[in-house]
């Protein structure tokens, strides 16, 4: 139990975080030295003679960057005191009293030599060591001991230092680019910067440039980790999506968007800074193993790569006599690096940053065949465009980009910033040129399509200017104008047509052929819609969603090309199906992909045939139904929700079962959504807002449903039984997956056959759907 005195002292420490006018390094530093003040007070209070013994704070704390959930890393260092396991509870119970989480080690200056030789986690401890109270020649001695020591076998430990960088990137992922970064292990995270720190104590002076914007970013990103730290109360290093909120209003941001922009642009340079400097150490040869590498690839003679740019040393260079202020020099280093999988060279970078002019209204025609030719390298052009941008040079050449730079897209789907998505697309459809005509306009129109998603208004609508102009400027001729302004503009119609639309209705093949216009742009929009697709995140592009871009696009080609729908036309049902219905002979059987149902016709049963397909861990994507002769046909294509084989004698006893009434549908829904819900990891998070639409112009045969909605189990179970309710007749449905959320677009007709147009029905159907997806959300 704590002490009043205890008690007092948790008092004043929480009335520094309770203290919105500090944040960062200030609120940081102000913990650290309240807690330094305190733990000076409790070692005069417990050591009567403080020769040959010391408090030493190390890591976070020897930083003096306490957050208010850090913990208290603590050495006491002595030497050879007989009282030291008296004093060591002391000093370590009080703490605890206070509910802060130690970290504690005692040790003589021998002891924590030898261990610093051999593990690299108190070696660099170590070099973050701060004295906090009693013999400070003591501690004095063993820093420097420990830091000359450091120096001395830098060979060894910086190898091992990069590697435990390399890895713990690997497991925490991009800082940058998460929805919910690591702010400290993840890469672009703190924890980079003290590593740059460790390695510059070890082997090199950092670059004032560097280190002043490293010490910038550092900044943003410990203040995002503090005030997570005091808005949730609790200790942690991800920035979960419900805090972000919360951290952004009590730093100053506008909101959510604006904190994981500015987290994000700050990650972004820690990284480029850290993958540079890294690199140039391996220049420079210090281990044993990276001069070998160096000298390797030194044997290789200087050779020139373009006009003006040379690989040295596997760089690539800009020659002495290039000119730095053309644009064009830096598209002919950017494309040559691309091209021979070389990083460009950190003084060719700083010479063009200081020299280099904006790219002219006009564009040479060398600039955009270097342009193109650098977007045409795939995987190799994006951490070149990176290298540009954070030297403020990519902005030059194309100014559109500056609103986008590290814009967040916080949902679950969007894998990467509005930025780094375009260069993903871009490279990703660099390797789909061989399915179009013009693999310039693909890239260029890849790079681009979301172009317009950094400025107010309706992404697609401001893009189409915004590309009219860029593509005006760069020597387009107009009908290529054209072709790139369709691309944005008709960027999500395959992926949207495919997934939300009826593919045997003539009126969608019409449509979308209408609106690409030629098979050429037909095919670019079909490259476009893959790599922007895999691009956006694993949610986005599947097996399915492929096999359905395709079937439309080939009917789409088949009637532009002259060809009659009815050829590429699938039946259903199929004439052995139509007989079965006649003769009222049941069928339910699942193979593959797909269950297959034929009973006589009831109020609900499509609705019971999906609640049974969710019990069962399915995940339907695409559904038909008809009705005649007193029979219903159901088809139904799922996969398994955690990419299971499909147990189909299990799946069919639970249709039969729910056919029949003989299966508590509601009941086990309710039961599967609880525990679903009790994984935190399982727990959607919403891309789109919930929303029910009413399509009467898209076909000419039925009314199109769309219901947008949290993926939810059994939520297609729910709303289908609401449509069977407001009497509607399913025809078909598709589930379109955005990774958390869904869209379902369901063809219906009423109980006469009919479109649905009569303005009270349409709000009773609309009061029904909303009540369904609420209910799934309860």
């Amino acid at each position: 139990m704590a002490t009043g005195e205890a008690r007092k002292s948790a008092l004043r420490r929480e009335e520094l975080v309770a203290d919105r006018a500090m944040a960062g390094t200030i609120l940081c530093r102000a913990l650290a030295r309240r807690t330094d003040e305190w733990l000076q007070g409790k070692f005069s209070d417990v050591v009567a003679n403080g020769d040959g013994v010391a408090l030493v704070a190390v890591g976070g704390y020897g930083r003096a960057e306490l957050c208010p959930y850090s913990d208290i890393d603590l050495l006491l260092l002595h030497r050879d005191r007989p009282d030291i396991g008296d004093i060591a509870p002391q000093l370590w119970y009080p703490i605890w009293d206070e509910g802060l989480k130690l970290g504690h080690s005692v040790r003589t200056p021998r002891e924590t030599r030898e261990l610093a030789k051999t593990d690299l986690d108190t070696a660099t401890s170590l070099l973050d060591a701060r004295h906090i109270a009693g013999d400070a020649e003591l501690a004095g001695d063993l820093t420097a001991d420990n830091a000359t020591q450091w120096r001395r076998n830098a060979r060894r430990w910086l190898p091992m230092l990069a590697q435990r960088v390399a890895e713990r990137h690997r497991r925490s992922g991009e800082v940058a680019y998460k929805l919910e970064p690591d702010l400290k292990q993840g890469r672009g995270g703190l924890r980079d910067v003290h590593a740059l720190r460790w390695a510059e104590a070890a082997a090199f002076e950092m670059d004032e440039a560097d280190s002043r914007q490293l010490r910038g970013d550092y900044e943003v990103i410990l203040a995002a980790r503090a005030e997570l730290h005091r808005t949730a109360d609790r200790p942690g290093d991800l920035l979960l999506l419900q805090e972000q909120d919360g951290v952004a209003a009590a730093l100053g941001y506008a909101d959510a968007d604006g904190l994981m922009a500015a987290v994000a642009g700050s990650a972004r340079s820690i990284a480029w800074r850290s993958d540079e400097i890294w690199a140039r150490l391996r220049d420079v040869g210090l281990p044993p193993e990276w001069r070998r590498r160096l000298r390797r690839r030194s044997a290789r003679q200087s050779k020139a790569l373009d006009a003006g740019v040379a690989d040295h040393d596997g760089r690539a260079v800009l020659d002495d006599d290039a000119d730095a202020a053309n644009p064009c020099a830096a598209l002919r280093l950017a494309r040559a690096a691309a091209s021979h999988g070389l990083r460009m060279d950190r003084g060719s970078l700083e010479r063009l940053g200081e020299q280099m002019a904006p790219m002219p209204e006009s564009w040479p025609d060398e600039a955009r065949k270097l342009f193109v030719d650098l977007l045409l390298t795939g995987a190799a052009a994006p951490p070149v465009v990176e290298a540009l941008d954070q030297m403020d040079l990519f902005v030059r050449i194309l100014p559109e980009w500056a609103p986008n730079r590290s814009r967040p897209q916080r949902n679950a789907y969007h894998q990467f910033t509005v930025d780094r998505h375009l260069c993903e697309a871009a490279a990703l459809a660099a390797g789909l040129v061989e399915r179009v005509d013009r693999p310039d306009l693909l890239v260029v129109g890849a790079l681009l399509h979301d172009i317009g998603k950094g400025y107010p208004g309706d992404h697609t609508e401001v893009g189409m200017e915004l590309v009219a102009d860029i593509a005006h400027r760069m020597g387009y001729p107009p009908t290529d104008v054209d072709v790139l302004v369709a691309m944005v503009e008709h960027h999500l119609l395959l992926p949207d047509v495919a997934t939300r639309r009826d593919l045997e209705d003539p009126d969608t093949i019409a449509e979308v052929s209408r609106k690409a216009r030629t098979v050429e742009t037909l095919r670019l929009l079909a490259a476009l819609t893959e790599a922007d697709s895999m691009a956006t995140g694993p949610s986005a592009w599947s097996r399915w969603k492929a096999s359905l871009v395709r079937e439309l696009v080939a009917r789409c080609a088949h009637v532009m090309g002259g060809g009659d729908i009815d050829e590429i036309t699938s039946r259903f049902p199929t004439p052995e199906q139509r007989g079965m219905m006649e003769a009222g002979e049941r069928l339910v059987l699942g193979e593959g992909d797909t269950l297959l149902v034929i009973a006589p016709d009831q109020h609900g049963m499509f609705s019971r045939v999906a609640g049974a397909l969710a019990l069962s861990g399915l995940r339907v994507l695409l559904a038909a139904a008809h009705s005649e002769y007193g029979m219903a046909l159901e088809r139904f294509h799922v996969e398994s929700n955690l990419g299971l084989n499909i147990d189909w004698p299990q799946v069919t006893t639970h249709v039969e079962q729910a056919l029949a009434g003989r299966l508590a549908i509601e009941a086990r829904l309710a039961e599967r959504i609880s525990a679903y819900e009790t994984v935190p990891d399982l727990a959607p998070r919403p891309v789109v807002a919930p929303k029910v639409t009413i399509d009467n112009e898209s076909s000419s045969t039925a009314s199109i449903v769309e219901v947008a909605a949290q993926a939810r189990i059994g939520l297609l179970s729910r709303v289908t039984s609401a449509m069977s309710q407001v009497g509607l007749d399913i025809l078909s449905a598709k589930v379109q997956d955005l990774g958390g959320d869904v869209v379902h677009a369901y063809y219906v007709r009423d109980h006469e056959g009919q479109k649905i147009t009569d303005a009270h029905h349409m709000h009773e159907i609309n009061l029904a759907l909303q009540y369904a997806i609420d209910s799934c959300n309860a």
